[in-house]
């Protein structure tokens, strides 16, 4: 525990050393326990009437702000695509998986479903109609709304928990009523709104228990003191079951129960040891028991609403896979002989079955394909021939690939030699020395199905079964193949390569499958295979029969939550609208959301609230560094109650913005302005506190004897947020507005939306809605080719967001494009800076290219695509897609889940994945798994 005097001590403790005494505001004496010096009874229960009318008040106008116009856009917007694609199978039963908990998704599910959402309603692309198909989209935004409203009285209610006067409060409360992003945020079906809200909740409830707390014995173990602890760890397991930044509010509130818990350990006076481990008890009951069986119970319903297969099992076990509708599968003979028809499993990726059809490789052999299939088929399914031919009775060999069929059966043991008869296209699985038509290293050899009906096969269709013990299932297991339970290598005997799949899927000749190569070097995880269905004739049904071993529910809830974090943890690649840590607090850039109809969203903050709340944490780092300084000199600081209050206070608040800003600069993920927004709301309570203290509780300012000033300096503050407000209210709503007023406010190049969406007068909006405009289609923006490669500056026509033409009046003579270069903060490049960083620096793609439209007059052309064109590629914090896929149109280039391979493996999958971006093809939001971010 910090000595009494220390400047990280808590706010019960003075300075005894000597030094230079402040002045001394009158406060009660220090106290001998661990109350708290200076502490007064803020319980928010007990506020006078006017304060709840008060937020009453300031409620309906949150409300009037928030609920304006939910209604527009009436087409799908930005990450709606997800999350209200979720919510479509919730009511379905579809198993998807998502890097969120799934807290938020249930209760816009619930809205939505109250509403009379059925599921049919797909949210596939940006720019959807709502209306048409009669989806009720207000009443999901309403949820996200109305958690977005109560974070208004919440402001209010925890500014007057922490001490502040009513004035202060609502000046806390009128900032988050017309702060910007966190508006455009709580508009739309979109998880931040709730995270926010709860994250403000467990403010709110930790902040009055500390209250409590901090008034003494007396008042522990009191009714109100378990309210509001166990409130805390009702929030607690809230916000962390909407997003997993929940952790860094529990990160928060851990770390400052143990400082009280440290101050408790020090009180010998009034805290025995027996006491002090009923404090410890009653906070790991509150703080750790409460969250987890909260947030396990959400999993529990999401795994009783996901019951049917769907996109996002493939990333699953297949024990887990088999607890679905449709998934599971009857027993199985557990013994594999010659003769038995099967189907193998590839183990690591969890993606598919090994699998043929009477497709040739457009290259190399130009044999037969043989991919990885996620999707029971009758093409996964191959008979097991021995290297020789079965005798007869006479004993002359039986011929044919059935010629096991009448004879005893024969198992399968460790070194067996085999060759794999594909039932439907009559060939066998063959491999030589030949590169793959993808993974053309040296090290990886062409499998393909090679032969014809009546052709005994060649040396080329053997291979060796080697089983690999440490991963099988019981001592047969491990001598002899068995369905399941054997888990083995098929090494080619010629060349030696084992039959390997990674994440590499083939073009579209192959159905964009997942590919299978013959690797020399393969890792043992991708060389991995085993039985999952398996028949012979011989086997009669008395034969011992096997299946998967289902897991119950903390099986599922385990394994889905290391899928979870493998997922999240591989959001590596860079994105359209990404940003970093550094560039949130003053807001260099935003998000592009939507644009249509000359009209367009954008997030961004209100200025005023960022940059205030931003100096706010910086007077608070200049203060604790000079208390230190000052501390070290000899001052008795620490003996003015107010100059304690406002460390230790303001401290706390500082604390959890610390908390839910600094770890995002270790992650290597993409991350997004958006991200920033639960720290905005300890900075703003930050900013509230600071005017407070200064204009209200320090006395030798001299301001709390002139509360006209204080007043005055509240209207000032409210006055120019709602100034702000407005200025940039058309990117919140998406309302008409001018180019002419875009450009006035658009302060600085990194602010990228682009002003020549907009028309150039208002009643221009009026005349576009009276008539039909000319539409065409335009495609989300692809992202920029590295500077070494020249552009094409021609435009294919693709399938995107409708967007109205250019007046036919203007003649559009020429599209012209160019490469931006931009640093890590997003800031504009010139090519004399460009230059000077060749060599020095390695520049990745990030941004999207942007088509420049130029009439006769050489005028740039307000091209109704260029709202459409400002609109952000996918968002990476949502559902990501399984390693293969059947159907093509939902294929769109997705990642997989992470696989061990080779060095040379990940360098040609990552080529594989860049060339896959620099095509231009549209991307699905789920980019990379997404965000959300």
């Amino acid at each position: 525990m910090a000595s009494k005097g220390s400047p990280w001590a808590k706010a019960s403790d003075s300075n005894t050393s000597g030094g230079p005494k402040p002045p001394q505001d009158t406060s009660p004496s220090q106290p001998t326990d661990y109350t708290s010096h200076g502490v007064t009874d803020n319980d928010v229960f007990l506020l006078p009437g006017s304060d709840f009318q008060l937020l009453g008040l300031l409620t309906l106008i949150g409300a009037v702000v928030r609920l304006f116009r939910i209604y527009q856009p009436s087409s799908v917007v930005f990450d709606e695509v997800h999350f209200g694609g979720f919510a479509s199978k919730y009511i379905k039963g579809k198993f998807f998986m998502d890097v969120h908990p799934p807290l938020a998704k249930l209760l816009i599910t619930l809205a939505g479903w109250l509403a009379g959402f059925n599921g049919d309603f797909d949210f596939k692309d940006i720019g959807k109609d709502y209306l048409e198909p009669g989806v009720p989209y207000v009443a999901m935004r309403l949820l996200p709304a109305l958690m977005g409203v109560m974070t208004i009285p919440t402001m209010f209610l925890t500014l007057k928990a922490s001490g502040c006067r009513t004035m202060t409060a609502a000046m806390g409360a009128g900032l988050i009523i017309f702060e910007n992003g966190l508006l455009t945020q709580s508009r739309l079906i979109l998880l931040d709104s709730p995270l926010v809200i709860f994250t403000a909740f467990t403010a709110l409830s930790w902040i009055c228990f500390t209250n409590v707390h901090e008034q003494g014995p007396s008042r522990a173990f009191d009714p109100s003191w378990w309210f509001w602890l166990t409130a805390t760890g009702i929030g607690l397991g809230a916000t962390v079951s909407v997003k997993w930044v929940g952790l860094f509010t529990i990160a928060w509130v851990g770390s400052l129960t143990l400082v009280q818990l440290w101050v408790l350990l020090g009180d010998t006076r009034t805290v025995t040891p027996r006491l002090w481990f009923k404090h410890f008890l009653a906070r790991a009951l509150c703080l750790i028991v409460i969250p987890v069986v909260f947030y396990m119970s959400l999993f529990a319903i999401h795994f009783v609403c996901l019951v049917n297969p769907g996109d996002g099992d493939g990333f699953m076990s297949s024990e887990f896979q088999a607890t679905l509708n449709s998934k599971s599968m009857q027993d199985v003979p557990v013994d594999v002989a010659f003769g038995s028809r099967v189907s193998f499993r590839h183990h690591n990726t969890q993606g598919g079955y090994l699998h043929s059809h009477n497709h040739m490789y457009p290259t190399g052999s130009k044999q037969q394909q043989i991919t990885l299939y996620p999707h029971k088929d009758e093409n996964n399914v191959w008979l097991l021939e021995n290297q020789t031919q079965p005798e007869g009775l006479d004993g002359k060999p039986i011929t044919g690939p059935k010629a096991w069929d009448t004879v005893s059966p024969t198992m399968i043991m460790d070194g067996a030699i085999i060759k794999l008869y594909h039932l439907t296209t009559t060939r066998r699985l063959h491999s030589h020395d030949m590169r793959p038509p993808v993974s053309e290293a040296d090290w990886q050899n062409e499998v393909s199905a090679y032969g014809y009906e009546g052709f005994e096969g060649d040396a080329n269709d053997l291979f060796r079964v080697e089983i690999v013990k440490s991963m099988c299932d019981g001592a047969e297991a491990k001598t002899r193949m068995r369905t399941i339970q054997t888990k083995f290598k098929l090494v080619h005997v010629m060349t030696g390569c084992s039959l390997f799949s990674h994440k590499v899927k083939l073009p579209d000749w192959a159905f964009e499958q997942q590919e299978v190569t013959c690797a020399k070097q393969g890792t043992l995880p991708n060389s991995i295979w085993y039985v999952e269905q398996n028949e012979h004739p011989m086997l009669g049904p008395d034969a011992e029969k096997v299946n998967y071993r289902k897991p119950g529910f903390l099986g599922k809830f385990w394994e889905l939550q290391k899928v979870m974090w493998t997922t999240n943890a591989g959001l590596v690649e860079s994105h359209a609208w990404d940003s970093r840590p550094p560039s949130w607090p003053i807001l260099r850039r935003g998000i592009n959301f939507w644009g249509k109809d000359h009209r367009q969203i954008y997030l961004i903050g209100n200025p005023f609230i960022w940059w205030s709340s931003t100096a706010a944490i910086a007077v608070y780092f200049v203060f604790k560094g000079l208390s230190v300084l000052r501390w070290q000199r000899g001052y008795k600081d620490y003996d003015n109650v107010s100059f304690k209050r406002f460390d230790y206070e303001i401290g706390t608040s500082v604390l959890g913005w610390f908390f839910h800003y600094f770890p995002f600069f270790l992650m290597a993920r993409q991350l997004f302005l958006h991200h920033y927004l639960p720290a905005l709301y300890f900075a703003v309570m930050v900013m509230c506190q600071i005017y407070d203290f200064v204009t209200n509780r320090i006395r030798s300012i001299g301001l709390k004897e002139r509360p006209a000033i204080g007043m005055g300096g509240i209207a000032a503050i409210l006055a120019l947020t709602i100034v702000v407000f407005t200025m940039y209210a058309p990117l919140a709503y998406g309302n008409p507005w001018t180019q002419d007023s875009c450009k006035r406010v658009k302060l600085f190049d990194t602010w990228d939306w682009d002003c020549n969406t907009f028309h150039t007068d208002l009643s221009q909006y009026s005349t576009l809605a009276s008539g039909t405009p000319n539409a065409q289609k335009t495609s989300a923006p692809a992202a920029p080719p590295p500077a070494d490669v020249k552009v094409d500056t021609r435009v294919p026509p693709s399938e995107g967001i409708v967007t109205p033409q250019a007046s036919a009046a203007e003649s559009v003579l020429s599209r012209e494009e160019k490469i931006e270069y931009r640093d890590q903060d997003g800031n504009l490049l010139d090519e004399a800076q460009v230059k000077a960083l060749q060599g020095k620096v390695s520049f990745s793609t990030r941004y999207e290219t942007r088509t420049r439209l130029v009439d006769a007059q050489g005028r740039e052309v307000a091209d109704g695509s260029a709202g459409a064109e400002g609109i952000a590629p996918p968002h990476p914090d949502v559902e990501r897609e399984p390693e293969t896929k059947a159907d093509k149109a939902d294929m769109k280039s997705k990642d997989s889940p992470a696989t061990v391979s080779p060095e040379q493996d990940i360098i040609k999958e990552k080529s594989i994945d860049k060339a896959k971006k620099e095509s231009g093809s549209p991307r699905p939001a789920s980019e990379g798994i997404e965000a959300t971010k």
